[in-house]
Parts: C-alpha cells; sequence; structure tokens
C-alpha cells in the first residue's frame, strides 16, 4: 500500500511538471493537468478501480502524446507495465487527425481491460468538457461530431466496467441535451453526421 502511494505520488508529480505550460482550450484555459487528475478519479470513485498500475498510468496518459516526454522516460520511472498502459492509449501523432480518430474506433474492442478503462474515464471527462467547457473555437457542428465520435469508439469499450459504462451513458445524454439547448437558443445549418 505505502508502495502505491509513492507510485502515484510520483506519477502526480511527473504529470504536473511534464504539463505545467499546457492550459486546455476552454475559455478559462484551466490547466491541463485537470484532466489526468480527473480520469484518475472518475476510475477510482465511479468505476472503483484500485489497481496502482492503472491509476497511474492514468495519470500519466497524456504525457507521450502531449508532451516531450520519452518512453525511456516512463520505462525508468514507472515500468514496462505503466508504459505499455500510456502506448496503448496514446494517438500517433504522425497520422493526420481524421486517421487518429478512425484508428482509436478500430482499436477500442482489442485495448487491454487496464486500457480499455483509462479510455473509458478519458471519454467520461471529454465527453462532459465538449458540452460544458468547450473549445473556444469549435463550432457547435464539430461538437456535435465529437460526441458522436465518441460513441463509436466507447461502443468498443463496453462490458468493462458496468459503473463507468453508465456514467458515460449519462454524460453523454447530459452532453447533447446541453447542444441541442443551445442549437435552440442560436439555430444554425447543424446536421448531425450519418457516419463517422
Amino acid at each position: 500500500m505505502k508502495d502505491d502511494f509513492a507510485l502515484l505520488l510520483k506519477a502526480l508529480y511527473f504529470s504536473a511538471q511534464k504539463h505545467r505550460h499546457q492550459r486546455r482550450k476552454d475559455t478559462a484555459a484551466s490547466p491541463f493537468i485537470n484532466h489526468p487528475i480527473e480520469v484518475a478519479n472518475l476510475l477510482w470513485t465511479v468505476g472503483e478501480v484500485c489497481d496502482a498500475t492503472t491509476i497511474t498510468a492514468a495519470i500519466l496518459h497524456d504525457t507521450i502524446e502531449d508532451t516531450d516526454t520519452t518512453c525511456e522516460e516512463l520505462r525508468v520511472n514507472f515500468g514496462d507495465e505503466v508504459l505499455g498502459l500510456v502506448l496503448e492509449v496514446s494517438d500517433d501523432k504522425n497520422l493526420p487527425k481524421q486517421e487518429r480518430k478512425r484508428k482509436q474506433i478500430v482499436h477500442s474492442p482489442n485495448l487491454s481491460k487496464s486500457a480499455k478503462l483509462i479510455k473509458l474515464a478519458d471519454k467520461i471527462s471529454n465527453v462532459h468538457d465538449i458540452a460544458f467547457a468547450p473549445p473556444d473555437q469549435w463550432s457547435l457542428q464539430r461538437r456535435i461530431d465529437y460526441l458522436q465520435w465518441a460513441e463509436a469508439v466507447v461502443a468498443g469499450l463496453r462490458g468493462i466496467n458496468e459503473n463507468l459504462e453508465k456514467h458515460f451513458d449519462k454524460t453523454l445524454v447530459s452532453a447533447r441535451q446541453k447542444l441541442d439547448e443551445e442549437n435552440q437558443e442560436d439555430p444554425g445549418p447543424v446536421i448531425p453526421l450519418s457516419t463517422i
């Protein structure tokens, strides 16, 4: 137990240092570190995931994708298992955006159990933020499209944690209601996509 706490605190410090200059794209420019902390918290409180390796990887899940963190840094500091989970949930930024999004849908059913849990909590956090604290430059249509895409990714993660899945479903309903309300206030040419 003591070693688990030490690992989690080390991951929090490492992630905070790596993300220290980053901000979310919402109006408040929230500190980026809030997101991985929220993902870890969702796993622990909603999903009742108590595995230190999974929680540690959740705290670190955006370090390779969004910072200058190397695989070797994660391996040396947190071990091969944590590194493997972070790599599983990281996009290849060398690929075009649409291809990255397509690959998330295709690969989500094939992720390990722990990676599925992290990805599911990540999507809960992002879906909530897209509706209630969206990036400033995102149009209503782009936000609607994101919710549809996130739902397609999560379809491949189902069967892993009933509590997280129910929480995702509730969050998605709430997010869609919020966007519907915004559309009612400012009706524009919003046409939901029939395909991803």
